[in-house]
């Protein structure tokens, strides 16, 4: 089916106050909740690329100098990849692979690399005029890049001409393909976007400094993990001129969640995506059975130090997909799956907005709790007021 072109999203909203750049740092929240410092002495990402399918990225803020591979456009506008037409791309880059230089914002992965993939969005095309839908033609540009993973902080309506075929094509060139779920649950139920939707694309829902999920997340048996993604820093527009601080969305979520299995797959370099997905799986926070996962949450919260700084997590076989249990089409081992994972080398603007029942378990609770961080002392604790939301699904029919 071909998606009209007006139901082309990225998953952030910025209306926010402007921030000075020199306190953006101080706004990145879930570093700390992360261990990011601890995180960092163990990996940083490095050697691993990420593509950002988005609205290109611009190679010289100061936080992404250096940062930035040769990408692709897919868009046939004027420019190239590296001409952020909205800001929106950019911000993506900096959550997952920014260097923090210059006051800039700190990626969860700084020594990770960008492959920028622009695609159209919001209707946006060459002097302005609405174009079809490249959304497929840019999946399938990164899976020719050497990306290991693909960030994709945008949504359509409905299934994309292509799309299915290629992240089919994606995930036989063995990537890691990552979405977020959208920022319309307060006014659109039960509605999931592609390309979250698709088979063998990892769906990432919004959390907020709680550990709840926040209000304008979408819901539904698609959402594989969840990730912050309430009062995240980000560009307030394409003139790069200030960030606002309290950017609220799916769209960062993906982005941090994209970062994290970056410092996890530099750590462990012979794991194959399916790997580096179960073991964050395994490892995310939940108080509810894996084997019925969270409508809200999935199947939790990701917690990048349990892999990293605890050695937990079990990869698995190398060729079968940890959600559907299934064989990856195509896919090429050539890895050999460890006994464990042992260490080595903006919808609103108020974290308020949130949904207080972000599901739990397969009976009525009220009181689950679970951590979302990593370690001890550092852990905060986090209210996931219970409720019988969590679902049992055969991911994913389309």
């Amino acid at each position: 089916m071909g998606a009209t072109l007006g139901a082309l999203a990225v998953m952030s909203v910025g209306p926010a106050p402007a921030a000075a750049a020199d306190g953006v740092q101080s706004q990145q929240w879930y570093l700390d909740a992360m261990n990011a410092q601890g995180l960092w002495k163990v990996s940083t990402g490095k050697g691993i690329s990420v593509a950002v399918v988005d609205t290109g990225v611009n190679p010289n803020t100061n936080s992404l100098k250096g940062q930035v591979l040769p990408g692709v456009d897919v868009t046939g506008s004027t420019g190239d990849e590296t001409d952020d037409y909205t800001g929106h791309g950019t911000s993506m880059a900096e959550l997952i692979a920014g260097t923090g230089s210059g006051d800039g914002i700190k990626g969860v992965a700084p020594g990770a690399k960008i492959i920028p993939i622009r695609t159209v969005l919001l209707g946006i095309g060459k002097k302005g005029e609405e174009q079809g839908d490249t959304s497929a033609k840019a999946i399938r540009a990164a899976a020719d890049s050497d990306a290991k993973i693909i960030s994709m902080s945008f949504e359509t309506f409905s299934a994309f001409d292509g799309g299915l075929e290629a992240v089919q094509y994606a995930e036989s060139k063995g990537k890691l393909l990552i979405a977020g779920v959208g920022n319309s649950a307060d006014i659109a139920k039960n509605y999931i976007g592609y390309p979250a939707k698709y088979p063998g694309v990892v769906g990432v829902s919004a959390i907020n400094e709680n550990g709840e999920v926040a209000k304008f997340s979408q819901d539904g048996a698609y959402v594989d993990l969840a990730s912050p993604g309430v009062d995240v820093p980000t560009w307030c527009d394409k003139t790069f001129k200030s960030y606002c601080p309290q950017s609220n969305g799916t769209s960062q979520a993906t982005a941090i969640t994209s970062g994290a299995a970056a410092l996890i797959w530099a750590a462990h370099p012979k794991w194959t995506a399916n790997q580096v997905l179960r073991v964050m799986i395994d490892t995310a926070g939940r108080d509810w059975p894996k084997s019925t996962p969270s409508r809200y949450l999935g199947y939790g919260t990701i917690r990048p130090a349990q892999v990293l700084l605890k050695g937990k997590g079990v990869p698995g076989a190398a060729d079968v997909d940890p959600v559907t249990n299934k064989k990856t089409p195509g896919l090429s081992v050539g890895a050999s799956p460890s006994a464990s994972a042992s260490t080595s080398s903006q919808a609103s603007n108020s974290t308020s907005n949130a949904r207080t029942s972000a599901a739990g378990s397969s009976s009525d609770s009220s009181g689950n709790t679970t951590l979302w961080v990593a370690l001890g002392a550092a852990a905060a604790v986090v209210v996931i007021g219970g409720g019988a939301f969590a679902v049992i699904r055969s991911r994913r029919g389309v």
